[in-house]
């Protein structure tokens, strides 16, 4: 137990550590970027292009374009304003747009921050002419800059007000075991968030319950496995528990003497290696990796099938 609270309290100072280098960095604030499938919205051969800008818009303002969709987002609502036919060789057509942008709160279907510019674009095409009217939008124009400055500080306020339910919420579910859960929303919190450091000590706290409770019940599995099977095949089966072990389980020195004793059995037909760190890579920043890809990975799992924005307009 001693060992186990050292270890702890090591990971928690390096954690910290990282924690402040990274604010230092920028922020950690993470916006899904999402553009409406539907074509009398966007035109399908420009809805790259829009995404394209978004993210350009939020990267260059210090935020994460995030993958997951966890709670807010942003995207763009365009709304022709005037179209032209241009009697040239060839036809060109000239459009002016009003492009709308929101941060909103997918779930509680909440808008933080709205802002809206014109531009004009001018094309062979309908989607080329609405493709050179996305090319003109200014990421750097003042009202752009203002309406992300917006919606990060409701993003963080929200957090600062949400912080302790998540924290309460995190507890409840790794008292049923329901971690990776738990490790997605803690990891939710912003490091901007006045309890990220109370959001940072209880993922760690629960990384390691998480890491025990696996290596407990593969260790179990990759025995009884093995002792049913005590050949190439058992070795094999026994391996994918083991695979799952993380190295600093309370239980990864037992679970090495059973990969010794089946390596012992099976020889070379046998090439199976426990997960172990990676050499001359800082050890606490591949803990930090490992705790967060299991909230990730969690997180890939409850993303919708369809993403539904119409509420917006």
């Amino acid at each position: 137990m001693k060992k186990i609270a050292l270890l702890l309290i090591c990971f928690g100072t390096a954690l910290m550590s990282y924690s402040q280098q990274a604010s230092t960095k920028g922020s950690s604030i993470s916006l899904k970027v999402i553009v409406e499938d539907a074509p009398e919205v966007v035109p399908a051969g420009a809805k790259v292009q829009v995404i394209n800008k978004l993210n350009t818009l939020i990267t260059k303002n210090g935020i994460a374009s995030g993958d997951l969709l966890n709670r807010f987002f942003i995207t763009v609502i365009p709304t022709p304003l005037t179209k032209d036919i241009i009697p040239s060789a060839p036809v060109q057509i000239a459009q002016t747009l009003e492009m709308t942008f929101y941060i909103a709160d997918y779930f509680d279907k909440k808008v933080f921050s709205t802002a809206s510019v014109e531009v004009k674009g001018v094309g062979t095409n309908e989607t080329k002419s609405y493709m050179n009217a996305i090319k003109s939008i200014n990421v750097n124009s003042p009202v752009l800059l203002k309406f992300i400055d917006e919606g990060k500080a409701k993003i963080i306020d929200y957090y600062n007000s949400q912080a302790e339910t998540i924290l309460s919420q995190a507890k409840a579910l790794a008292l049923k075991k329901q971690y990776e859960e738990a490790l997605y929303l803690l990891t939710s919190i912003p490091s901007e968030c006045e309890k990220y450091n109370q959001a940072l000590a209880l993922s760690i706290e629960i990384y390691q319950q998480y890491i025990n409770y696996l290596c407990d019940v593969n260790l179990a599995m990759a025995k009884t496995t093995w002792m049913s099977q005590q050949n190439s095949e058992g070795a094999e089966a026994a391996a994918e528990y083991l695979s799952q072990i993380y190295p600093d389980a309370t239980c990864y020195g037992e679970a090495q003497q059973l990969y010794a004793e089946i390596k012992g059995k099976v020889l070379d037909d046998w090439k199976f290696e426990m997960k172990k760190w990676q050499d001359g890579v800082d050890l606490e920043a591949q803990r930090i990796n490992a705790f967060r890809e299991v909230g990730i990975a969690f997180g890939q799992g409850q993303q919708p099938s369809t993403t539904n924005i119409a509420w917006l307009r």
